[in-house]
């Protein structure tokens, strides 16, 4: 009986690269759905902002799949989501404020 021999290891490869573009069969499953649910359910992602895969390779960016499911939950991951803009129809709190949007009406009608 012959001894159990380990494989030998790839030739050229040092580091192993993780890759950031994964397949819809991965993009699926990270959403823990098979490819027929994913399929099924991509219309309303992409609706809701899930990012489209890339149009020459097909292939979907795992970090951004992770983003949009932390932007999913703005009280957790705060610093995923985007500052809001100003409020147009706050008070106007000081002198400066209330001369400029005075000369704007006065401008515009």
């Amino acid at each position: 009986m012959r001894p159990h021999r380990r494989p030998p290891k790839a030739l050229g490869i040092r580091f192993p690269v993780k890759p950031r573009d994964i397949p819809v069969e991965k993009a699926a499953r990270r959403l823990h759905l098979t490819c027929h649910q994913f399929e099924q359910l991509k219309g309303g992602l992409y609706a809701r902002g899930f990012p489209q895969p890339d149009p020459d390779t097909g292939m979907y960016d795992l970090k951004a799949i992770n983003r949009w499911c932390g932007r999913r939950h703005p009280e957790l991951f705060p610093e995923l989501t985007l500052p809001q803009p100003p409020d147009q129809n706050k008070p106007i709190s000081n002198m400066g404020e209330r001369f400029r949007a005075a000369q704007e009406r006065k401008r515009h009608g």
